[in-house]
């Protein structure tokens, strides 16, 4: 069983070919064996850990809701949020997704430090009059889109979203680097598959 991290790219779609004139994984030409696919999925306009396995029993332990791996975000928003702004987060909220309400779990999020990452390609859009702030999200689910609607809900609208992190593994600083991927070793495989032990 082996498992790799990529560092998705922004733009970047979450399988291996092109469609609809936006690229595909094999777009990185990335070495990578034959019978390796993606775990789950990181949308285009995020960017981030994407893990790859060629196991049908890694990939089911890390996907399957009852399990609640946590996933873990640096996000950029627009505007100044308290602490009380981002309380509703912090438990279920109801959101529009694929037109029908969906009921979040509960999620952390805390205002931090921006974070050292790469520049984005091509930029974020930034307003000269309205700062930005940086989050840090850690959920137990992936709903479409479910950050970028959480945030325009408590109105501040998301800018940038990073995945750094699945369970207890997450990615070092020199990991940061747009389309790097790598093997995980044991010890990584371990920080993995043993989130909430």
């Amino acid at each position: 069983m082996r498992c790799f991290a990529l560092y998705k790219p922004f733009g970047v779609l979450s399988q291996f070919t092109d469609e609809d004139g936006h690229p595909g994984l094999l777009s990185l030409g990335l070495d990578l064996p034959k019978d390796v696919w993606p775990i789950g999925r990181l949308d285009r306009d995020s960017e981030g850990m994407l893990l790859l396995t060629d196991s049908a029993k890694i990939k089911a332990d890390l996907t399957a809701p009852d399990r609640e791996h946590t996933k873990s975000y640096w996000v950029q928003v627009e505007g100044t949020p308290s602490n009380e702004d981002l309380e509703p987060m912090r438990h279920p909220m109801v959101l529009r997704i694929r037109k029908k309400d969906v009921r979040t779990r509960p999620a952390s999020v805390q205002i931090i430090d921006p974070p050292i990452v790469p520049e984005r390609v091509p930029p974020i859009r930034e307003r000269k009059h309205i700062p930005t702030t940086w989050l840090c999200f850690e959920l137990t689910e992936g709903k479409n889109r479910q950050i970028r609607k959480m945030t325009a809900k408590v109105g501040f609208p998301t800018l940038r979203i990073i995945r750094f992190g699945t369970g207890r593994f997450t990615l070092a600083q020199e990991s940061l680097v747009p389309g790097k991927c790598f093997e995980l070793s044991a010890k990584q495989m371990n920080l993995l598959l043993h989130a909430n032990t």
